[in-house]
């Protein structure tokens, strides 16, 4: 599409240009001003070990979730099942103060991790780093159980309550009151930092990547038209629901999150049962990807830093945004936000990621070319792309095609749900970031909110490179400061469980049902 400029319109007297050249234009020209205002961010926040390609921000989260994991001794598969009985409401107590239930905090913590990452994500991560990127995505998951659970303990029990009944919590409020409970410095400082992170995080990976691909489906769907039109109608659709605040978010969520989440699983599940015969092989290309590889992924650590990045980017696991709304949950114990919250990774990246990458290995969709040593996207024995890396949920859209011609009318749908459902929950994080630094009032949130739907709009319009790269950056940015927080404040986490497990124990905790 030719690009028009102003000046030469004017320099050529040129009054009148077409209606669909002058809309594309706006896409070019927002991606183009995008791209190239974000680049430097980019390259810092990913930039490697000196002498590798390895990311020094993977290697950060790897090991922090390793620590937990250890330190407090696995506590993701010892406190699995009593996890399952808080979300049922077993030992929830109404009179406790909170603004939602275990459940509503899970399905609002759910609805910002279990979107896009898992369809588009997984997508990228193997067409990058091959079917073995999706054993590294399971691990990260695994592990990242405990960093969630690390984190939303703190989220907590540091939370601000107010008397309206409505709370504040996150990594910026326990940065800052537990660092000086424990009379460590700089804690004020990393709050700040943190919500900075948080708000670009939130227009960017819970904003502008969501619309973006959003549009990308659709337009699949219904045929090529500008981005920024879609971006228009999401954001008046996310502004009405955000301008009534956390319970008006959890009371959509909590109806969202299962009816989307139900569709995309039993439609994955149908796929794999209809190709039950190669649910095996599928598996033996996964374990054996992770620790050969193609060229292309640089062999196991290729598919490694997929993997991670990619898991980190769909669960959020360490990046401190889930302890912003479990934070509002209605209990007395820290401890048992902890325990709800571990279960996200499990649920977004084990069962649901996992799912989506079987799906697309199964399918025949990713082929590999030892000729060139890269991935191509194929339709049956066509080869039809090579994968750049950028296919997003293109390639995740043609593998669940190729087993139901019209699925990609129900993946639309699914995308738009799980688009939209992040968008509201990263609105909320974004928000509170917002708010511990510019104070609480109504002016104030709605300027942010504001200002999050005009980035809907902007997120439509880019390309998806610049967006999916911003993405990444500005949510392993908030990472790198909670991490430090947690490690500093995880004997307070230990001494919440430790005191909260003998009381389980010896019967002082009761169930309410």
């Amino acid at each position: 599409m030719k690009k028009f400029h102003a000046a030469a319109l004017a320099a050529t007297g040129m009054l009148v240009a077409s209606a669909p050249a002058m809309a594309q234009s706006v896409d070019e020209t927002v991606n183009s001003l995008f791209a190239s205002s974000t680049g430097w961010f980019v390259s810092f926040i990913f930039s490697p070990f000196p002498g590798t390609s390895f990311p020094w921000i993977v290697a950060w989260l790897v090991i922090a979730a390793t620590v937990f994991t250890l330190y407090f001794g696995f506590i993701q598969f010892r406190a699995f099942p009593h996890s399952i009985s808080l979300v049922k409401g077993d030992y929830s107590d109404p009179n406790d103060a909170g603004e939602v239930s275990h459940f509503q905090a899970l399905a609002t913590a759910l609805s910002g991790t279990v979107g896009l990452g898992n369809i588009a994500g997984v997508a990228v991560a193997v067409s990058i780093g091959g079917p073995g990127a999706t054993f590294w995505m399971i691990l990260a998951g695994l592990m990242g159980m405990a960093s969630k659970f690390t984190e939303c303990t703190l989220g907590v029990k540091y939370r601000n309550e107010y008397e309206d009944g409505t709370v504040s919590g996150g990594p910026m409020y326990y940065l800052t009151k537990g660092f000086e409970e424990r009379g460590l410095p700089a804690g004020k400082i990393l709050a700040v930092l943190f919500s900075i992170f948080c708000i670009l995080g939130a227009l960017g990976g819970g904003n502008m990547f969501q619309a973006n691909q959003a549009h990308a489906q659709i337009s699949n769907v219904v045929g090529d038209y500008p981005g920024w039109i879609t971006g228009v109608i999401f954001a008046g659709i996310v502004f009405a629901v955000i301008v009534g605040g956390l319970k008006s978010i959890a009371s959509v969520t909590e109806k969202v999150v299962p009816f989307m989440g139900v569709l995309y699983v039993l439609t994955a599940l149908v796929i794999l049962l209809m190709n039950a015969d190669k649910i095996g092989w599928a598996f033996g290309q996964i374990f054996a990807g992770a620790f050969t590889g193609l060229g292309v992924a640089g062999g196991m650590v290729g598919a490694l830093i997929q993997g991670f990045k990619r898991a980190a980017f769909s669960n959020e696991a360490g990046v401190g945004s889930a302890a912003i709304a479990h934070s509002a949950v209605r209990t007395k114990e820290p401890i048992t936000e902890g325990f709800v919250s571990l279960l996200e990774p499990f649920i977004d990246t084990v069962v649901i990621c996992t799912m989506t990458a079987l799906v697309i290995i199964i399918t025949g969709q990713l082929i590999s070319d030892p000729a060139t040593g890269s991935y191509l996207l194929s339709e049956g024995s066509t080869v039809i792309q090579t994968v750049d890396g950028n296919t997003g949920v293109a390639l995740t859209s043609a593998a669940f095609s190729s087993s139901f011609g019209w699925f990609k009318y129900i993946l639309a749908i699914a995308v738009v749900l799980f688009a939209f459902s992040t968008m509201i929950s990263w609105s909320y994080y974004g928000l509170k970031a917002w708010t511990f630094l510019f104070g609480e009032g109504k002016t104030k949130e709605l300027v942010f909110k504001i200002i999050f739907c005009i980035f809907v709009v902007i997120g439509a319009a880019a390309s998806l490179g610049p967006v999916i790269d911003f993405s990444d950056a500005a949510i392993f940015a908030m990472a790198v400061v909670n991490i430090i927080g947690l490690y500093f404040l995880m004997p307070v986490v230990k001494a919440e469980l430790d005191s909260y497990l003998s009381r389980l124990k010896t019967g002082e905790i009761k169930k309410f049902k």
